[in-house]
């Protein structure tokens, strides 16, 4: 069974095909098993359930929420994975709306913060008609990954690495300060489970920014998640073969839910390339 519960979508969030093509190029890669998880939106939820069962495909509802822990005195911004929730649910929908209208004011303000940048640099400002542009093929929420290859686009840096590395971390606004607990809140009222994205990432937001050490990390989960979190995603496209088998017999350990995806923003397109242990899709019989 080829399964992947983390792929992004143009028509929602980030990534680089509509909901229609994520399907079909699932079909061709004979996905049986997936869930669209984009960032706080889900909206187009029964969209992407009437697409699985056009193409017989397995289907579970699925968003990526971004969340403020406090740990020692920092915040630590962490991704989380809802999974099988009802996508009508109205707390959660309204939640996400506020989310998302956050995300939309976010990304004018970084827009000003980087017309500060070029100021000093004397370069030409952004203007309306290039937020325009920025925002079109975008059907979800312009977010940083747009503006960066808006601005590869204008060759104002050669890759998306060079436009976080001078600009976007520099010019970075706070995102909605959404806490761990309401989180868990919002996706088990909706009868959905809530699971840590991606914890050993070293490219994402994980737990890499406060340790390397997965000993470290686990105890991490154990002392600040337990309780409202319902499992861990152990398979990821940046997890090497130690984190993976390192957080599956973790969460064999504690019961936990064992998920996992590529994280496919279709650039390049990896979905079904990340061995999903069949488990995952047990989990959620």
């Amino acid at each position: 069974m080829k399964i992947d519960l983390h792929i992004h979508t143009s028509t929602g969030s980030d990534g680089a095909l509509t909901m229609e093509e994520v399907f079909l190029e699932a079909r061709k890669r004979k996905i049986d098993f997936l869930s669209i998880t984009d960032h706080d939106s889900i909206e187009h939820q029964g969209q992407a359930a009437a697409q699985a069962q056009k193409y017989a495909i397995r289907y579970i509802s699925g968003v990526e929420l971004n969340v403020t822990l406090p740990y020692q005195g920092k915040s630590v911004s962490l991704d989380f994975l809802g999974y099988a929730y009802d996508y009508q649910n109205t707390g959660l929908n309204t939640k996400l709306r506020l989310i998302r209208e956050h995300r939309e004011k976010r990304a004018r303000q970084i827009i000003d913060n980087l017309n500060t940048e070029f100021k000093r640099e004397s370069r030409p400002l952004f203007t309306d008609t290039d937020l325009g542009k920025m925002q079109e093929g975008v059907d979800g929420i312009l977010s940083r990954p747009h503006i960066a290859d808006y601005l590869i686009k204008k060759r104002i840096v050669g890759s998306r690495q060079e436009a976080f590395d001078r600009y976007l971390v520099k010019c970075d606004v706070p995102k909605y300060p959404l806490s761990l607990e309401e989180s868990s809140a919002l996706i088990r009222k909706a009868g959905g489970r809530l699971a840590l994205a991606h914890p050993n990432d070293p490219n994402g937001t994980s737990l890499i920014s406060v340790t390397k050490d997965l000993a470290e990390q686990t105890e991490i989960i154990k002392k600040s998640m337990f309780g409202l979190i319902d499992g861990v995603e152990c398979w990821h496209s940046r997890h090497d073969v130690a984190t993976t088998q390192y957080y599956i017999e973790f969460s064999r350990k504690y019961n936990l839910l064992m998920t996992g995806g590529s994280d496919c923003h279709q650039k390049p397109i990896l979905m079904g390339t990340v061995d999903v242990g069949e488990m995952a899709a047990e989990e959620f019989k």
